[in-house]
């Protein structure tokens, strides 16, 4: 197998990818998009509603565009804003439950609430054309995708944060952000990490941030429907490809799209890919 050779060949043949991130804040661990800005074949337009936290992304990356809204429904809001910024949300955070497992209610105290107007992603010309969507937004997701009717249009693959318990009075749950996707002609393809904690009093390998059984949230990755390509440009499934080749390692799915892109121009991208991906 020679997964570098055929990612070469892609990057080579694929478009520029532009990334919309909302919830863009810093959380002290590698994005998985930072892999397309890393091979130089994406921008980021993104959105951090912490006043600080999105002047420190302008001032760490300026290359890349952060403005200062909060993406929502475009009704006005309240911003709890968290001992550690972080967990901070449009949601309250819902202590009684958050109490009954280590290390969340500890650090889901609200420490500051403003009020503010939320916009909608359809009304952001900076984030038209978007081909990649991130969401890390602590329970406002569902909120963002229905204000994005004509966003979502143009978007590949969305990667968001899902919960599947109420760690947020009232926030929507998995459930209710797959079937939104489903609606907008999106499946699902992978979990990208799941996390959860212990029932309080006990803590595993000393790790206060570890679970021995109650899965709490996860990134899941969606793309757009597999049965349904032929809806898409030329250009578009060579850019679903690279999102999913490097930034997931989903090389199986990624020959799949290519060879789609084959069939429709006649070209031989997908079969080249494809021998790359198999020589040893």
């Amino acid at each position: 197998m020679s997964l570098p050779k055929a990612m070469a060949l892609l990057r080579e043949a694929a478009p520029p990818i532009k990334i919309v991130d909302i919830g863009a804040m810093s959380l002290g661990r590698e994005q998985a998009h930072a892999a397309l800005l890393r091979a130089g074949k994406a921008s980021v337009v993104g959105f951090e509603p912490v006043a600080a936290e999105c002047e420190k992304l302008n001032a760490q990356h300026p290359a890349q565009r952060y403005l200062p809204y909060a993406v929502g429904s475009g009704g006005e809001a309240e911003l709890r804003e968290c001992n550690y910024a972080m967990t901070s949300s449009l949601y309250e955070p819902n202590t009684p439950l958050l109490e009954i497992f280590q290390a969340l209610a500890e650090l889901t105290t609200v420490v500051k609430r403003t009020k503010l107007q939320t916009k909608r992603l359809d009304d952001v010309g900076e984030a038209a054309a978007a081909d990649y969507l991130k969401m890390d937004v602590q329970g406002a997701e569902l909120d963002i995708l229905r204000g994005a009717q004509r966003a979502l249009a143009s978007v590949l693959v969305v990667h968001t944060e899902v919960a599947f318990v109420e760690m947020y009075r009232g926030q929507p749950l998995f459930a209710d952000v797959d079937a939104e996707l489903r609606r907008h002609g999106f499946m699902f393809h992978r979990f990208s990490g799941i996390a959860g904690r212990a029932f309080k009093p006990f803590v595993k390998d000393n790790n206060l941030g570890d679970s021995f059984s109650q899965q709490l949230w996860a990134d899941a990755v969606y793309v757009r429907d597999l049965m349904r390509l032929d809806a898409l440009a030329p250009d578009q499934l060579v850019k679903l490809a690279l999102i999913v080749n490097e930034c997931y390692v989903s090389f199986d799915l990624a020959a799949y799209v290519l060879r789609q892109h084959d069939g429709m121009t006649g070209g031989t991208l997908g079969r080249d890919f494809t021998a790359a991906v198999t020589d040893k």
